[in-house]
C-alpha cells in the first residue's frame, strides 16, 4: 500500500511534491479504507450473520448475536485496520504519529469494552426471557461484570495515556484506595450484597417480600447493583439498597408459593359463660343432625360443648377441598383472656394467591360463626352502645 501510493503520487507530481503529499494521502487512504470496512462489517457481514441465525433451530444465537453485539463488533475491525496501517504514514519519531496511535489505541480499547458489555447485556436479556434462568438474580451480576470490565478499561486507558504499565497504575491507585472506597462506598456495599443475594438465592425478580424498616410490602421488580425496586400493593415503588436487606431482616413469601401451602392461623374468642356440659338430649340432637359423630363422645366422662365443637371443626377442616391435609392442622385452645377463651384454627390452604386465599378464609370462618350456636356456645363480643341501650330498655320494662 505504501509503495503503491508513492508511485501514484510520483506519476502526477515531482518527487519533492510527492513526498509532501504522501502523509495526507496515506491518512486519507487509511481512513477511507476504515470507513469502507466499517460499512462492510455493519451492513454486509452483520446482515449475513443475522440471516444465518434466523435460519437455525435454536434461539440462543438470535439473542446473543443481535444488532447490539454486531454493531459493537463492527467498530472493532476498522480500528484494528487503522492501528495496523498508521505507522506507514509517519516517521517513527513523529509526534503526530504518537498521538494518533494513542487515539487509535483508545478507540480499540473502547470498542473492545463496548463489545464485551454489549455481549453481557445480550446474555442477560436472553436469560431473562427464559423462565428457568429468570429465577436467579442476574442483573446484579451483570452490572458487577460490566463495572469490572469498565474499571479494567480505565486502568488500561490511563496506562496508554501515560505510557506506563497497568501494574504501575494499579500500584499508584492503591495509595488512594481509602479515598476511592469512601467515594464508591454505596457501590461496593451494593456489589457485595448483590453477590450474597445471588449466591444464597435470597431474592429474585417476582418475589413477594416484606421489609418492615423500609415500609416495603410487594413484588420485587428489579434487583440491580445498587437498588432493589419493590412495587408495593398500593402501586407505589420502594427503592431499597441491597446491603439493607443483608444487614436487616426481610420476609420472602416465594417459598410459600413454591410449596403451594399458605398458613392460616386465626382464632375466635368463646364466651366462658357459655361453656358447659351437654345433656343426653342435646347430644342426641347433634348426632341426629350429623354435626357430631358417636366417636366424638367419651362415655366415661361428661361431654362439654367446647370439646364437641373442636372435634367438629377438625373434621370440617380435614374434609375441606382447599385445605392441605398433608400439612399440620389442628383446633386448639389458647390461654384464657379477659375477652374469653381463644379457639385457634391452624391449617394450610392449597391456594396461595392473595384474593382467593382471603375468600377461602372468609368461607371457612363464616361456617364456624354460624356453627357455634348449634353447640350452645357464644362468641365473645365487647358490649357496644346498642347493647347498653337494649339493657336500659329491659330494666325500664322490668321496673314497670
Amino acid at each position: 500500500m505504501e509503495q503503491w501510493i508513492k508511485n501514484l503520487l510520483e506519476s502526477f507530481l515531482s518527487p519533492g511534491q510527492a513526498q509532501s503529499f504522501y502523509t495526507p494521502a496515506m491518512l486519507l487512504t487509511i481512513f477511507s479504507l476504515a470507513l469502507i470496512l466499517f460499512w462492510f462489517c455493519h451492513r454486509v457481514i452483520s446482515m449475513a450473520v443475522r440471516f444465518m441465525t434466523r435460519n437455525t433451530q435454536t434461539d440462543w444465537d438470535d439473542d446473543l448475536l443481535n444488532d447490539r453485539v454486531l454493531s459493537a463488533a463492527s467498530h472493532l475491525a476498522p480500528a484494528l485496520l487503522v492501528a495496523y496501517m498508521l505507522p506507514d504514514a509517519f516517521d517513527e519519531n513523529s509526534t503526530t504519529r504518537l498521538w494518533l496511535s494513542k487515539a487509535t489505541d483508545f478507540y480499540i480499547l473502547w470498542a473492545f469494552i463496548h463489545l464485551i458489555n454489549s455481549f453481557l447485556q445480550s446474555l442477560f436479556d436472553a436469560l431473562d426471557k427464559r423462565d428457568r434462568f429468570r429465577i436467579h438474580t442476574m442483573r446484579g451480576v451483570l452490572q458487577m461484570l460490566k463495572l469490572f470490565f469498565i474499571i479494567i478499561g480505565v486502568i488500561i486507558g490511563i496506562s496508554i495515556l501515560f505510557g506506563k504499565s497497568p501494574i504501575a497504575i494499579l500500584t499508584a491507585l492503591g495509595a488512594s484506595a481509602a479515598v476511592l472506597m469512601l467515594i464508591f462506598q454505596d457501590t461496593i456495599l451494593g456489589l457485595v450484597a448483590g453477590i450474597q443475594l445471588t449466591v444464597n438465592d435470597m431474592l429474585k425478580k417476582g418475589d413477594w417480600i416484606v421489609v418492615p424498616k423500609s415500609n416495603a410490602n410487594g413484588v420485587v421488580e428489579e434487583v440491580s447493583l445498587t437498588t432493589v425496586k419493590v412495587r408495593n400493593w398500593d402501586n407505589s415503588v420502594t427503592t431499597i439498597p441491597p446491603y439493607t436487606l443483608i444487614k436487616d431482616s426481610f420476609q420472602n413469601y416465594d417459598p410459600m408459593r413454591q410449596a403451594a401451602a399458605r398458613r392460616v392461623s386465626r382464632y375466635i374468642n368463646i364466651d366462658v359463660n357459655s361453656i358447659r356440659f351437654l345433656d343426653k338430649n342435646e347430644i342426641r340432637q347433634l348426632i341426629d343432625t350429623g354435626i357430631i359423630l358417636p366417636e366424638d363422645l367419651n362415655p366415661d366422662t361428661p361431654t362439654a360443648n367446647m370439646q364437641l365443637l373442636s372435634a367438629h371443626l377438625e373434621r370440617y377442616i380435614l374434609n375441606h377441598p382447599d385445605v392441605r391435609t398433608d400439612q399440620i392442622f389442628m383446633v386448639r385452645q389458647l390461654q384464657p383472656t379477659p375477652q374469653g377463651i381463644p379457639l385457634e384454627l391452624y391449617f394450610y390452604t392449597s391456594v396461595t394467591e392473595w384474593k382467593e386465599y382471603e375468600h377461602i378464609q372468609d368461607r371457612i370462618f363464616d361456617y364456624i360463626y354460624a356453627s357455634i350456636h348449634a353447640f350452645s356456645l357464644r362468641i365473645y363480643q365487647a358490649p357496644a352502645g346498642l347493647d347498653f341501650n337494649q339493657s336500659y330498655k329491659y330494666n325500664i320494662t322490668d321496673n314497670q
